[in-house]
């Protein structure tokens, strides 16, 4: 599409878009390669919500009506060709807690009440069931294990990245289906790009710490400059610009995951805010995009 900004990145796998009936969604060519999923990350089109929610809103939490967002996910599971009660939801906090899935899960947070909390990211080896996380800005992480058929979908804010919630997945996946990194194809999904990230000090000091080696490539500090006269004054460094995509690249690259089995997107939510919800450049007023994966019944 014309209106759509793409963000040239290394090793970037583009989103490619598609379109069912009214619903417009991006998959990932890796991912549907495997021939082991079925997957997508949503947009604004194709929902029945309005005003701020417009139109494929699918958080219950923001203040939209419950039956939009009913629709709203009616139409995601039909992509599946699944009906909603397949889908479990995170419930999202920034940890980097990580949920066993399992078919008496399903339904979870949609058709049904979630009898579990603080989980940003979930695992299962079960086909038919839809893995399910909400986004305006953060960062979705897709896993898909090609030797032991099992898959893994996680929810990446700046604190799940800092802690690294990629590789607490993978570990996750080994504990429970003996995951090996290497046989595991990995996407990072649509999500706020660095040059509209900025970050205080102590958020970008935590990510100086926590990547000594790769600082430089993932924390950029601002260095404004104001004109007074004829003299100038340099500010303090003290806003910087923060790459998550870079970042949660090379988390999954030192867990263990092979560079070339490592997608990454080109779309940021903030720059396609009219296409895609962003936190920031909504300031808030916005509903969420959702994050879906499913191992295929093979």
């Amino acid at each position: 599409m014309k209106d759509i900004i793409r963000k040239k990145h290394e090793g970037e796998g583009i989103p490619v878009i598609n379109k069912l009936q009214e619903t417009e969604y991006l998959t990932f060519p890796g991912l549907d390669a495997t021939g082991l999923v079925n997957h997508l990350f949503s947009t604004r089109k194709g929902g029945v919500s309005t005003g701020i929610y417009e139109s494929m809103n699918l958080s219950y939490s923001r203040g939209d009506d419950k039956a939009l967002v009913d629709e709203n996910y009616r139409r995601i599971a039909s992509v599946f060709g699944e009906t909603m009660d397949k889908i479990v939801l995170s419930d999202q906090t920034h940890t980097t807690n990580i949920r066993l899935v399992t078919k008496e899960d399903c339904g979870k947070g949609i058709t049904g009440c979630k009898d579990y909390q603080d989980v940003d990211g979930m695992i299962t080896n079960e086909p038919g069931i839809i893995l399910a996380t909400l986004y305006a800005d953060c960062v979705p992480l897709y896993f898909v294990d090609t030797k032991n058929k099992a898959i893994g979908l996680s929810h990446s804010g700046w604190k799940g990245t800092v802690g690294r919630i990629g590789k607490a997945t993978l570990d996750a996946m080994k504990e429970a289906f003996g995951t090996n990194p290497v046989d595991v194809h990995c996407a990072i999904g649509p999500s706020i790009c660095k040059d509209c990230y900025e970050v205080s000090g102590d958020v970008a000091l935590q990510f100086k710490r926590e990547f000594a080696k790769q600082a430089e490539q993932i924390v950029t500090p601002i260095s404004p400059v104001i004109e007074m006269g004829k003299e100038q004054e340099q500010l303090q460094e003290d806003k910087y610009l923060l790459d998550l995509w870079q970042a949660n690249k090379i988390v999954l690259m030192e867990a263990g995951v092979l560079k070339e089995n490592i997608e990454v997107t080109d779309l940021c939510t903030c720059c396609n805010s009219s296409y895609l919800f962003s936190h920031r450049a909504s300031k808030g007023k916005r509903g969420n995009l959702g994050a879906f994966l499913e191992l295929r019944n093979n």
